[in-house]
Order: structure tokens, then sequence, then C-alpha cells
């Protein structure tokens, strides 16, 4: 190969002097230019190296993040869980808070009401036992001492419907465990057994609760 490219150089300077010169140089050229593409692969392949080390360390982190994620996500859902139950508590807590609070502007005269129902059951007991064959013009004193009960009883009752004490007198009606209490039972003629043929004492309901049940005479079968 070396005798070829002297021939060759030698059958060319006269005519291509620049040629010659190149052919010359060229092995040194080749050798700078084999250097340069093994300098380039050699970049090439650190750079691939170095983005493949790029591409596994982003990999690693995104791991990382995707499960710091799920545990956030995780507490999250925990946290509002926690809160939902919270909120459904103290709604509980205000509802029934609110309830024992109607409740006792309802029923907190009841001990009260219990006191004036003696007092209604004398009234009732004073003009039931005056005869009414006594209260004539020729008795006044009586007569207005009669209507004076009368009236007071009236009134009393009006008091009691205002506020929401109403009587029971269930004569005639089924008999009810939770608005009466029996005194005796006893066969009647002509009544249906399981109704009340007898009231013995008034009954009375503080808005819609028994608050005296009716003692009763109960009709059973013969």
């Amino acid at each position: 190969m070396a005798a070829v490219a002297q021939c060759v150089r030698g059958a060319l300077r006269p005519r291509y002097p620049l040629l010659g010169f190149s052919l010359r140089t060229s092995p040194r050229l080749l050798c700078v230019a084999t250097q340069q593409k093994n300098t380039g692969q050699n970049l090439e392949e650190d750079q691939s190296q170095s983005q493949n080390e790029q591409k596994v360390e982003p990999s690693s982190a995104e791991k990382l993040l995707t499960e710091e994620k799920a545990k956030l996500e995780e507490q999250l859902k925990e946290v509002t869980d926690k809160y939902k139950r919270a909120l459904a508590d103290a709604e509980n807590v205000r509802q029934r808070s609110q309830k024992l609070v109607e409740e006792a502007k309802l029923y907190g005269i009841q001990s009260f009401c219990k006191d004036l129902l003696e007092v209604a059951d004398i009234l009732e007991k004073a003009t039931e036992s005056v005869p009414k064959e006594e209260i004539k013009d020729e008795n006044p004193h009586l007569k207005s001492l009669y209507e004076g009960l009368v009236m007071t009883e009236v009134q009393i009752q009006k008091v009691f419907k205002k506020h929401g004490l109403l009587r029971l007198n269930p004569v005639g009606a089924k008999f009810d465990p939770y608005e009466h209490e029996a005194l005796f039972h006893a066969p009647m003629e002509g009544k249906e057994p399981g109704t009340i043929a007898l009231v013995s004492k008034i009954g009375y309901k503080l808005h819609g609760r028994t608050l005296r049940p009716a003692l009763v005479g109960v009709v059973k079968d013969a």
C-alpha cells in the first residue's frame, strides 16, 4: 500500500502538486478523523448513559411521590370521614337537645298542673253536691254560691285548655290502659264487654300525654 501510494504521488506530483500534498497528509487526516469519530461515539455513549440515568432517577422520584400521594389521599379520606361523623353526631346532639327543650316547655308545668287538678276535683264535687231542687230564687245565697262555683269551674277548665290540659271522661269508650285505670270489672246487661261503664275520677292529658289516668269501671263478659 505504501508503494502504491508513492507511485501515485510520483505520477501526480508534476501535474497536480496540491493533490500530492493532500495524499501525503491524508493518513494523518484519517487518524484525526478516526479519533474524532471515536470521540463522538464516546460522547454519544456518555450522553446516552447520562440520559438513561436521568430517566431512572425521575422514575424513583415519581415512585416516591406516588406513594406519598397515596398516603396523603388515605389520610384525607380518614379525616373527611371523621369530620362527617363528627358533623352527624353534632346534628344528633342538637336535635336531641332541641327536642328536650321543646318537651321541657310543653311538660315543664305538669307538676303544677297535677296540683291544680286537685282544686278542679274539689270544685266539681262541690257543684255536684248542691241539690238541684234547692237552687231557686227563694234561696238567693245558695243560688249565688252555686253559680259562682260553676263559673269558677268553667274558668279553670278554660285555663287548662289554654295550656294543653284536657279532660278525660271516657264513659262508653273502649278501655285503654294508657289513658284509663280500671278500678273493677263487672258484667252489665246491655253493655259491650271491654267498654267503660263508670268513671269514678276524671282523667287529664297534657299535650296528648296522659297526665292522670281516669279511674273507671270496665264491663266484662257475664
